[in-house]
């Protein structure tokens, strides 16, 4: 199936590894340019030369702190210098430190809230005034199977989140006359660096090894194993593209039918 996606400029937040990265691959893979951002910037350069040398399409990279408004301004603003415009964009950041309630004091819910709420409106606001000069676009925010089903360790992320998916369905209906869609990719459990180490700490607690705590969370995932980057970066790449013009305002699931809600 043609995406069309060829031609297209994509930003993508937090691209340097994981699920960033694998959305920033595939849309590269359908002939996008693809502007890539993160903090580490090392990071940032071995993935721009990564996908490069992948899919031997154009890929640019800037410093990118999503907690920062200006830091956010700056990445736009040097992706459309560099290539002319702005399509689509990923929102996406590095998730807030996992722990119960009684764990976090107020600085702790204000930099979650910077993290990963405001993160995404202010890289939405950034991005849809481009968008309306190419007269369309799509935003896609990577949220979480927490928002579907919160899970006690997280409770910073089941909070912003569900924040940002409320956010995205509000944007959809009053973006929907410029032709911009937004929607949400709620991953489950893809085989991340952020998911190792949420199943290490999970090996710690339960004095388990790694690969029983894998085992066991496999065999509550329908498929029977955790997904991959690459197939999430294809459903990302997907919700960026023309080929999902008449979808807005919805969350895309990815993860291998492990949620038991009907919504």
């Amino acid at each position: 199936m043609e995406l069309g996606l060829n031609g297209k400029v994509i930003f993508v937040a937090a691209s340097s590894r994981g699920l960033g990265y694998g959305i920033a691959r595939e849309a590269a893979r359908e002939g996008a340019r693809v502007v890539l951002g993160a903090r580490d910037e090392d990071a940032l350069e071995r993935a721009v030369r990564g996908i490069e040398t992948e899919t031997r399409g154009e890929a640019f990279g800037h410093s990118l702190d999503a907690s920062s408004a200006a830091s956010i301004r700056d990445w736009i603003d040097a992706g459309v210098a560099r290539f002319g415009g702005l399509d689509g964009i990923v929102v996406n950041a590095g998730g807030p430190p996992a722990g119960g309630f009684e764990s976090f004091d107020d600085e702790t819910w204000a930099a979650a809230f910077d993290l990963t709420l405001m993160s995404a409106v202010r890289m939405i606001r950034a991005a849809i005034p481009h968008m309306r000069a190419r007269k369309g676009g799509s935003i896609v925010a990577i949220t979480s199977g927490t928002v579907k089903e919160p899970i006690p360790i997280l409770l910073l992320s089941n909070v912003m989140r569900s924040g940002v998916t409320s956010l995205i369905k509000t944007l959809s209906r009053e973006l929907a006359p410029d032709g911009i869609r937004a929607n949400t990719l709620v991953p489950g459990r893809i085989d991340t660096d952020r998911v190792k180490s949420l199943d290490e700490r999970a090996a710690a607690a339960a004095a388990k090894t790694v690969d029983e705590i894998r085992r066991e969370a496999g065999s509550g995932i329908p498929l029977g194993r955790y997904g991959s980057i690459e197939e999430f970066g294809k459903a990302g790449a997907f919700l960026l593209s023309d080929a999902a013009a008449y979808v807005t305002g919805e969350s895309f699931v990815v993860d291998g039918g492990a949620a038991r809600t009907v919504w």
